[in-house]
């Protein structure tokens, strides 16, 4: 197998990729347990996630796997965004960080 490219999904679009696969073919063990943990722990639709990854990318500089750990957390406190931050360059300033917890709850 070759890998053509590689991106960063969210937990919801990678439920909707799995319950997508398991539909044309039987999963793997692997695969099963994955799709079992998408579905037990997947908060958000993947169109919802989708318009939530655009927003917070226009929103704020920052890389896109930052971008789909907020989406697969949700955080609700300022202290939550910081952690996923915590391996960026940059720290965020107090209103950027409110600004992220307000497009989180509003999609949450």
């Amino acid at each position: 197998m070759k890998v053509l490219k590689s991106e960063p999904v969210s937990m919801p679009e990678a439920k909707e990729i799995m319950v997508k696969r398991e539909k044309e073919k039987e999963l793997n063990y692997e695969q099963k347990v994955a799709l079992e943990h998408l579905k037990k722990f997947t908060k958000l639709k993947a169109p919802e996630s989708k318009k939530m990854l655009d927003e917070l990318s226009n929103t704020l500089r920052m890389s896109p796997e930052t971008a789909v750990q907020i989406i697969n957390i949700l955080p609700k406190t300022p202290d939550e965004v910081r952690l996923v931050f915590a391996r960026e360059k940059f720290s965020l300033k107090e209103d950027e960080i409110k600004k992220i917890l307000g497009i989180v709850k509003k999609y949450s």
